[in-house]
């Protein structure tokens, strides 16, 4: 029993620690709950504070900002008045001068009425006056008139024939002149220095053992060559170049840029002929396209279709007579332009119809016909104007002319083609010509060494010192000259320059 009651005391003991306990930590509880709230009682006054001082400042910014808006908004709006009332003043010159003009034009309306009322008095007038005259002559105005022609015709015939026929002749003279001087004016104004151009086929090597690479193992490289550039190769003895022979210069030219490519390489083989003949396939056409743009750009024709520059840019590649095409095209351009200047006719056709007129050559070796006629082909393919069409089908007088402009074209094409420099014989000629120079002033005796130079135009001769002295050298001169005269033909002059030179040479040991 004893122990019983041991146990519920104890526990009766825990029970009341307990609640003994949970009323002490209520009470802990309650007084840290008092502390906490006080506290966020401060902080609440303290953030009202703060926000009470920056609603004030806030107050202050926002009636500073106000009070620079009013004045800025005042000063606009006096601006604003200003420029009104500027408005206002302009609108009120306008409206005056606008009164004006219309009363002056009212005035002038008023005018012209007068002035027709006078014209209509004054041609009543001048038809009574006939009337009278003619009832008094008994004769019609129309009678009058001629049987007046009549009799003047009679009286002053031979007069008139007289000074008709000095007028014809005075007029003529006039027109040479005007037409020589209009020439002139055109020609100096496109004064240029223009050597003729001979497009060759020559492919310069710096050594001879590349003919072996070129024409390959039993001819295997030159075969595969000429099949894929569709030219011939020439090679021959002649020191240090190869011939490409072929009608079409644009595939003749292809084949060079690609045998100067295959050298350069160093490896001739028909695999690299292939690539390398494409390459320069794709090079050509660029420069093709690089020639139109830089002939169209010179003559100032900036309107022409790109396809059409290229086709343009193709007579680079072309000659005729020795002449390059597409600077024989410019040159009539200019030349067009300035004559259709000086005759106040239409410079921009002339000039467009003159760089364009021999556009035909670029395809004359692929299509059949004169260039004329396939240049007028191409153009009219090209949506070109009618009037350049047929100034370029006209100037070889294959077709009428149906325009000043026309005529012009084939005068610039003459004067282009015609000028000294422009044309002259074939290469082989020409070569021959030089070479005869040279034998002739080697045939002499004490000549050392002859060379033709300047196009023919100077033979440059060297002599022997010891052979010949200086008054035989003057006299050399002379007779070559005179052999010159009679053996060769020759346009212009030929210059024989003799040379007598004496070098002493001596060494200092």
């Amino acid at each position: 029993m004893e122990g019983i009651t041991q146990v519920i005391v104890t526990s009766l003991l825990f029970a009341l620690g307990g609640v003994i306990g949970y009323y002490i930590r209520q009470s802990i509880a309650r007084k840290r709950a008092g502390s906490i709230e006080s506290e966020l009682q401060r902080r609440l006054e303290q953030t009202k504070k703060n926000a009470e001082e920056i609603i004030t400042k806030a107050r202050e910014k926002a009636e500073k900002l106000e009070a620079t808006s009013k004045n800025e908004f005042e000063e606009r709006q006096k601006l604003v008045i200003k420029a009104e009332e500027r408005v206002f003043k302009k609108e009120e010159v306008l409206d005056e001068k606008e009164k004006k003009v219309l009363k002056e034009e009212e005035d002038l309306k008023v005018k012209i009425e007068k002035v027709r009322e006078i014209k209509t008095e004054i041609e009543k007038i001048k038809e009574n006056c006939v009337s009278e005259l003619e009832k008094v002559a008994h004769l019609k105005k129309e009678e009058a008139l001629e049987n007046l022609i009549k009799k003047a015709e009679k009286e002053y015939s031979a007069d008139l024939a007289g000074r008709i026929r000095k007028l014809e002749l005075r007029g003529v003279d006039a027109y040479e002149t005007k037409a020589k001087e209009i020439l002139a004016t055109a020609i100096q104004g496109y004064a240029i220095s223009q050597a003729t151009e001979i497009t060759t086929s020559t492919v310069v090597i710096t050594n001879d053992d590349i003919k072996g690479r070129i024409i390959g193992k039993e001819g295997r490289n030159i075969r595969a060559f000429e099949k894929v550039t569709g030219v011939e190769v020439i090679v021959d003895e002649t020191p240090g170049s190869v011939m490409i022979s072929c009608f079409n210069p644009i595939r003749r030219e292809v084949a060079k840029i690609t045998l100067e490519a295959l050298i350069k390489d160093g490896r001739v083989q028909p695999a690299r002929v292939e690539a390398e003949y494409e390459k320069a396939q794709l090079f050509l056409a660029k420069k093709i396209k690089d020639a139109g743009e830089a002939a169209v750009y010179e003559a100032g024709v900036l309107d022409l279709p790109d396809k059409l520059v290229r086709v343009l840019g193709r007579l680079q590649y072309r000659t005729s007579y020795g002449q390059n095409v597409l600077a024989h095209s410019i040159e009539v351009s200019m030349l067009a332009s300035a004559i259709a200047s000086e005759l106040n006719l239409d410079d921009a056709l002339c000039k467009k119809a003159g760089l364009l007129h021999d556009i035909g050559k670029a395809l004359d070796y692929q299509v059949e016909g004169s260039h004329t006629d396939i240049g007028g082909k191409i153009l009219e393919k090209f949506n070109i104007k009618p009037e350049i069409i047929s100034a370029v089908k006209s100037h070889h007088e294959e077709y009428p002319y149906e325009s000043v402009e026309a005529r012009i074209i084939q005068i610039a094409d003459q004067v282009s083609g015609a000028r000294p420099g422009a044309r002259k014989d074939t290469l082989e000629n020409y070569l021959k010509r030089l070479g005869d120079l040279e034998d002739i002033a080697l045939a002499f005796e004490g000549t050392d060494k002859a060379y033709a130079i300047q196009g023919g135009r100077e033979v440059r001769i060297f002599v022997k010192a010891d052979k010949v002295n200086d008054y035989e050298a003057q006299k050399l001169a002379k007779d070559i000259a005179s052999k010159i005269e009679e053996e060769l033909r020759f346009p212009g002059e030929i210059k024989v320059n003799v040379i007598r030179e004496t070098r002493i040479i001596e060494y200092a040991r």
